[in-house]
């Protein structure tokens, strides 16, 4: 990981910052300028929006696609090599999905698409009664099964995990001898409505700006890609924050989301991807066994948070349009622990005893497991903090 470092410009802008918000609190009677502030958000939000969001579902998107292509192929040649081919662009799918989870809020909350396409664990009772069905597995093999998949399997067979349990054991690629035409069936019917759900978390997002064939896909399969069925994306609906038509009744409020969304995820990945088979309270929850990319789910999961906070993904961030900058003009010391909390989550997820699955009880899961949740707290200290500036 690069260490967070502040350039000049940004030195300049919190020093603005800085200034403009020790003013207002010294002398209500001469505050900085609505006009200045709600520009400096917008920048915030614009940043946020097309170099964190963006260009992560657009990867996703792309990857997804991929997987299908690699799994259609692979269906009609079987080869180890095109086994090994379908797991590195699953990796990469995998990798763009848990890169989004700090903005999990929006459209794949507002339609069940996180649930639809990452529930674990795989129910494997379920999975061996589909194989034990002819008549299922039929309707799977026909050019619609990515909506046949969709509509009747479930969440417990559906997205990632039913797919990893195809392509990976014990953290490699699983061997093509044991990979038969029924699991080739449904890996490719789970992989299709899977693509289609990252479709439509770009197109909600990016609208028009998405691939024409996803937009048409989206519309063949009357999947909605707007907030409440109206006429924003949803990115759209953030821009115009406190505009009429927005849910967004603030700037503030849409800056809130972001810190809300980095909140959510911290926690998660503390209480409960960590957090329930590290304490007992269910030593089946974990995430991804069968490829073992637990600790990289983690790890990509607070990058999210991250990404959200610094003012976007790894070569397109610039702090100097991102909420760090701004918590910083505010109070620079919250900023300071903020950012330490993040570097700390990640080294200490990072140091996790690996695999996982097989190292769920180790003392290091439970220091990851608090490093996220001091980050959760945190953030909810800067979501408080911006409050009235």
């Amino acid at each position: 990981m690069k260490k967070f470092f502040k350039t000049t410009l940004l030195i300049a802008f919190s020093a603005l910052f800085a200034m403009s918000f020790n003013s207002c609190k010294k002398s209500k009677s001469d505050p900085e300028p609505a006009t200045d502030t709600n520009a400096v958000k917008t920048t915030i939000i614009n940043q946020f929006l097309n170099h964190t969001v963006a260009p992560t579902y657009t990867k996703l998107a792309l990857y997804s696609d991929e997987l299908v292509n690699d799994l259609k192929t692979l269906k009609g040649d079987m080869t180890q090599a095109n086994v090994n081919k379908a797991t590195e662009s699953f990796l990469e799918a995998r990798h763009w999905w848990e890169m989004s989870e700090a903005f999990l809020f929006g459209a794949a909350s507002d339609f069940g698409i996180d649930p639809h396409i990452d529930s674990w664990p795989l129910d494997e009772d379920a999975f061996n009664n589909l194989m034990a069905s002819p008549s299922m597995l039929a309707a799977l093999d026909t050019e619609d099964g990515d909506i046949v998949a969709g509509e009747q399997l479930g969440n417990a067979l559906l997205g990632f995990h039913g797919i990893e349990y195809i392509l990976f054991r014990d953290g490699q690629a699983r061997p093509v001898a044991e990979i038969t035409n029924d699991y080739m069936i449904y890996a490719v019917a789970v992989a299709g409505d899977l693509r289609n759900r990252c479709f439509q978390l770009e197109v909600s997002w990016v609208g028009d700006a998405a691939p024409a064939s996803h937009v048409a896909l989206m519309e063949e399969l009357e999947f909605n890609t707007t907030v409440n069925g109206g006429d924003f994306s949803y990115s759209e609906n953030m821009q115009k924050a406190g505009q009429a038509g927005s849910t967004y009744v603030t700037l503030t409020q849409a800056l809130q989301s972001i810190i809300d969304g980095s909140i959510d995820i911290s926690d998660e990945v503390g209480t409960s991807k960590i957090g329930k088979p590290h304490t007992g309270e269910d030593p089946t929850y974990v995430e991804s066994p069968y490829s073992q990319k637990s600790i990289l789910d983690f790890f990509d999961n607070i990058t999210s948070v991250k990404n959200a906070y610094m003012g976007g993904n790894e070569g397109e961030h610039d702090e100097s349009k991102s909420l760090h900058a701004y918590v910083q003009g505010i109070d620079a010391q919250l900023d300071g622990r903020i950012i330490e909390a993040i570097n700390n989550a990640l080294t200490k997820i990072n140091n996790m005893a690996a695999p996982f699955v097989n190292n769920y009880a180790d003392p290091s899961a439970g220091e990851a497991m608090d490093a996220c949740q001091e980050l959760s707290d945190v953030l909810a200290e800067a979501k408080v903090a911006i409050q009235d500036n």
